[in-house]
């Protein structure tokens, strides 16, 4: 199709114009460019070829197609012949063209229409809209819906009962033995899925089937957003192959299960932590990432304020007893046990670590993977350890009573011990741990300190906007830090200003990555009496705050003003701080 003697045949382009625009056009230069300083809108030009070829017109938008519309044109067929699709219609495939007289191409479209069993509607697209739609093929969407044509052209709707494989270790999907192979379709949308989740820094896949749709979601710093749409009928067929990657059972579907596997990506070793859940409308499928590789945190960049880092590091020196990292899953408290474990002398001490499951590899340490299935669990697994002369142990969870008693034995008797705790507070780890059956007189002498932490969004260089703190806002903040000793409070930076995030050319949301925000309960005279005699939360804080403690909160309000976060993210710690107010 030349676009350029259609116009002059339509009298919008002269000859002469015609001549120049091809000169033009050879100096690589956008046709859209060139027609528009002759006065030609593309919308027109394509209305013109539509006209000459009796055929409907469509300037896409963005995105450029749906797509529930890709798994139908396979994307070497689209390149290969210029059509692509663009939207599924009242039960037809609407296809976009570039070149009506391309007859090998329609022919080629007449049998992907006679495979699949739906008809088409031809459109007449401009080349750069076909880019651009070839360009959404080549993410993640274009990826999947390739492989999710080609199961929907080889496994029949009767094929995808489950049964017996050869083998008796694994069940397979369907009646064709190829089920699961590496090329065949499920496995392709399985690891192109994952290998987008590692590409985009995800820290959880989350696949969950509804009555129409499965969903997939990615976690980014903290955020879930929807990455993918599937049709359920394919929902089952990716369940069972992340099942069998995980040496999950097939057969059941009723209750939970959990698993994990490893891969390696580019060079790299990534474990993979699964959970089923059924649902009313199938299992649902989450998937911790665990990316090796990706283990460079330090104390100087998790976000330790310079006084933090002193007080940690203070009491890392500490010859026996037990630092805790408390916060809820997702927090980041595996991080920063691996920070502290690095910097630790582990040329002369022996350090051994009990990990559920082993999220980092640190050189010079022990690490040990507990396996309840075994009955190899922390508390057994603390008792072996005792037996392996160790000077430092890190425990990756005190979950229950005995596992907390055996880590305070441990400190008793001159070792130094790392775990983390479920609570939602520092304060709140001393009466979780009384809970667990830990007597108060064992804890006042052996708790060294408690971090509680959570992480928060942080912005991009350059992506901070700004803004004066309004004198309301000054007083709610002045109201936060009132109960802060006042040697204290005097080492606070000016209330000036808040920052927002704001989208630019390189980081489109404004933030990056997660920072870490903390409170730090380090034991003292006066907190190891209240433990002995009242060890309330209520009470704990009030002694540590009595002797200088921030609150996470506070933290997050420093990291704000020093421009490290935006403003929002302080609201999401611990309730609103500024409710109800117009900040910006």
């Amino acid at each position: 199709m030349n676009l350029l003697e259609l116009l002059v045949d339509k009298g919008l382009l002269s000859s002469a114009e015609r001549a120049r625009a091809e000169a033009e056009l050879a100096k690589k230069r956008s046709l859209g460019d060139v027609l528009s300083e002759r006065g030609i809108s593309m919308a027109d030009a394509l209305a013109a070829a539509g006209e000459a070829y009796k055929l409907p017109t469509r300037v896409l938008g963005d995105p450029p197609a749906d797509e529930q519309a890709f798994r139908y044109i396979p994307l070497d067929s689209a390149q290969h012949y210029g059509f692509v699709p663009l939207d599924i219609v009242d039960g037809a495939l609407e296809v976009g063209i570039t070149d009506p007289d391309n007859i090998e191409a329609l022919d080629a479209l007449s049998f992907i229409s006679s495979k699949t069993g739906i008809p088409y509607k031809l459109f007449l697209i401009t080349k750069a809209d076909f880019d651009r739609v070839i360009s959404a093929y080549q993410n993640l969407s274009g990826e999947v819906g390739k492989a999710l044509f080609e199961y929907e052209t080889t496994v029949k709707p009767e094929e995808t009962t489950i049964g017996p494989l050869e083998s008796d270790e694994i069940l397979k999907l369907s009646g064709s033995r190829e089920a699961f192979k590496e090329d065949a379709p499920v496995t392709k949308m399985v690891s192109t899925i994952l290998r987008y989740a590692i590409d985009g820094h995800s820290s959880d896949i989350h696949i969950e089937p509804s009555v129409e749709k499965t969903r997939v979601r990615f976690r980014v710093d903290g955020e879930l957003h929807t990455s993918l749409e599937l049709p359920n009928k394919v929902h089952e067929a990716v369940v069972a192959r992340i099942k069998i990657l995980s040496k999950l059972r097939l057969d059941e579907k009723r209750k939970p299960q959990d698993g994990r596997f490893s891969a390696t990506v580019e060079k790299r070793r990534v474990d993979f932590r699964v959970s089923t859940f059924p649902t009313e409308f199938g299992e649902k499928v989450v998937m911790r990432i665990l990316d090796r590789s990706d283990a460079t945190a330090t104390l100087d960049t998790i976000g330790l304020t310079s006084a933090g880092l002193v007080q940690v590091r203070e009491m890392m020196k500490a010859p026996y007893g037990i630092i805790l990292i408390a916060g809820p899953t997702g927090s980041g408290k595996s991080t920063t046990l691996f920070a502290m474990l690095s910097e630790l002398d582990r040329e002369t001490s022996n350090v051994v670590s009990l990990e559920d499951p082993i999220e980092y590899e640190i050189p010079g340490v022990s690490q040990s993977q507990v396996r309840p299935e075994i009955e190899y669990t922390f508390a057994n697994g603390l008792r072996s350890i005792l037996r392996q002369d160790p000077d430092v142990i890190m425990v990756g969870e005190i979950r229950d009573k005995e596992t907390a008693i055996l880590a305070v034995q441990a400190a008793l008797t001159g070792h130094l011990v790392f775990s983390t705790i479920h609570t939602n507070s520092a304060a709140g780890a001393i009466p979780r741990l009384i809970d667990m059956g830990v007597d108060p007189f064992f804890i006042a002498p052996t708790l060294v300190a408690v971090i509680g932490q959570r992480l928060v969004r942080k912005l991009c260089p350059d992506a901070g906007k700004p803004f004066p703190i309004k004198d309301s806002i000054k007083e709610l903040l002045e109201r936060q830090f009132a109960d802060l000793p006042k040697e204290h409070r005097s080492a606070l930076p000016p209330f000036k200003e808040f920052y927002h995030a704001i989208p630019t050319k390189t980081c489109q949301s404004g933030t990056r990555g997660r920072l870490g925000v903390f409170e730090i309960l380090r034991m003292e005279k006066k907190l190891e009496e209240v433990i002995l005699k009242e060890p309330v939360e209520e009470k704990v804080f009030a002694t540590a705050r009595a002797g200088g403690m921030l609150t996470m909160r506070e933290d997050a309000i420093l990291k704000g003003l020093a421009g490290q976060i935006p403003f929002e993210e302080i609201n999401t710690l611990g309730g609103e701080l500024f409710p109800g107010t117009d900040e910006s």
